[in-house]
C-alpha cells in the first residue's frame, strides 16, 4: 500500500520529501511514506541509517531542511502534540521519583488531571504485572521494568499515534511479549504504531507495513507480505514419505532439519513438482512455497548498497 492507497482512510502520518544535513552529509534524503490509523508500521534500517532523525522531525523535534511531515491531518502543533505518544531510543526519567508519580506527573504534561491520570495508571500498572511495584523509586526498578514504566507513559494519554524508537531493548522474554500484546491491542482499538527496531523477527510478527532505509533513502516500502513474495526464493519445502527420486524441473535438494529444500528452476512452478510428487503417490505431510525472513531480505538489500 503506497500513499495513494492509504489515504483512502485517515491517515496518522504523512510524510513528503524530507530532507535534513549535518555539515554536508544528507542524514535523511528525500523521504516519503503515509501511515494509515490502526496498522503497526515498521521503520527499519541499520544503524546510522537516519531512523532516529527521521522519528525526531516528526516529533518536531529538529525541523527539516526541506519536505513536510502531516501528523493526524494537520501540521504538529502544541495541541496536536498531545495526541501522539513517544518512547525515545534515549530513556530518560527522574530516579529518585516513584513509579507511579513519574507516570502521573508525565501524564499532566499532556493534559490529564491528577485523578484520571491516577485511574488509568493503576490500570495500565496491573495490565502490565507492575502494581506492586508502583511505589518503588525508578531507580530501585530493572531496566525492562523501568521501559514498561517508559512505555505506560507514552500510551497513557490515549494517543492516536504511538512512536516506539527501539522499544524492546534491554527487556527479557516475558515483558517482549507483554508489549507486543499491547501494541497488537492499541493497533484493533484503531490506533497507529509506529515501531523503529532492530529486530527484524518482531518486525515480521507484529507489522503491516515495512519501510526500510538506508543511507537517509527508502529502499523497500510496503506491504510486507507483498515484500516477501517479492524476494520469495525459486525453493520450496517438503516434508514427504517414500524416495523422492528425480524430479523435472528441479536443480538441486538440501535436506534440513526435519525437511527437504528442493530448488526449482525459473521455468517450473511449484505447483507443478508438487502434482508430480503426488502423481508418483508420494506421500506429503509439508509443502510449502520457501520465502526468506525479513532479516534474509534487510542483509541482501542493505548488503547490496554497502558493497
Amino acid at each position: 500500500m503506497g500513499i495513494g492507497e492509504a489515504a483512502s482512510t485517515m491517515l496518522a502520518a504523512e510524510v513528503n520529501h524530507i530532507v535534513k544535513s549535518y555539515a554536508d552529509k544528507a542524514v535523511v534524503n528525500d523521504l516519503s511514506f503515509s501511515v494509515a490509523q490502526g496498522e503497526i508500521f515498521g521503520l527499519i534500517g541499520p544503524n546510522g541509517a537516519g531512523k532516529t532523525t527521521t522519528i525526531r522531525m516528526m516529533m518536531d523535534i529538529i525541523k527539516p531542511d526541506s519536505g513536510d511531515v502531516t501528523i493526524l491531518g494537520e501540521k504538529l502543533s502544541e495541541a496536536s502534540k498531545n495526541k501522539l505518544g513517544y518512547l525515545p531510543e534515549e530513556r530518560g526519567l527522574y530516579r529518585k521519583l516513584t513509579a507511579i508519580d513519574s507516570i502521573i506527573y508525565l501524564a499532566s504534561l499532556k493534559g490529564m488531571d491528577r485523578h484520571s491520570a491516577e485511574e488509568k495508571a493503576n490500570e495500565l500498572l496491573n495490565q502490565t504485572g507492575m502494581l506492586p511495584h508502583k511505589k518503588k523509586k525508578i531507580e530501585e526498578l530493572s531496566t525492562g521494568m523501568r521501559q514498561v514504566i517508559q512505555f505506560l507513559i507514552a500510551i497513557i494519554h490515549d494517543p492516536e499515534l504511538v512512536i516506539l524508537d527501539e522499544p524492546f531493548s534491554g527487556l527479557d522474554p516475558v515483558n517482549t511479549e507483554l508489549l507486543k500484546r499491547m501494541f497488537v491491542d492499541l493497533r484493533n482499538q484503531g490506533k497507529a504504531i509506529i515501531l523503529s527496531t532492530h529486530r527484524m523477527n518482531e518486525v515480521e510478527e507484529l507489522c503491516d507495513r515495512i519501510l526500510m532505509i538506508d543511507n537517509g533513502r527508502a529502499v523497500l516500502y510496503g506491504n510486507l507480505t507483498e515484500i516477501k513474495s517479492r524476494y520469495q526464493n525459486n525453493s520450496v519445502l517438503l516434508d514427504l514419505k517414500g524416495e523422492l527420486g528425480e524430479v523435472p524441473g528441479v536443480t538441486g535438494k538440501r535436506t534440513r532439519k526435519g525437511y527437504t529444500e528442493l530448488m526449482v528452476d525459473g521455468k517450473t512452478t511449484p505447483q507443478q513438482v508438487l502434482a508430480h510428487l503426488v502423481s508418483r503417490g508420494i506421500v506429503i505431510n509439508r509443502f510449502e512455497v520457501a520465502t526468506p525472513s525479513l532479516n534474509e531480505i534487510f542483509l541482501k538489500v542493505v548488503g547490496k548498497n554497502h558493497e
